[in-house]
């Protein structure tokens, strides 16, 4: 996993490192501390694709509102 910090990453990053921390979570055998950390990890990832959409969904809107404009 990935040690950059969440707010850092870029939506695919964080996409394919939230992959990577589901697969592992789905395998077990992490003692509790290990998956609730990865857990965490996963949430604040998911938290950032999340932002990296709303943006990009705001943009879209932005030049089709700017299209209709003309």
């Amino acid at each position: 996993m990935s040690e950059t910090p969440v707010d850092e990453l870029g939506y695919e990053a964080a996409r394919d490192e939230l992959v990577d921390v589901v697969k592992v979570l789905e395998q077990g055998g992490l003692d509790l501390d290990a998956s609730l950390a990865l857990w965490e990890r996963g949430e604040a990832l998911a938290a950032r694709c999340e932002q990296h959409l709303a943006g990009a969904r705001a943009r879209i809107e932005d030049a089709l509102a700017g299209r209709d404009d003309d």
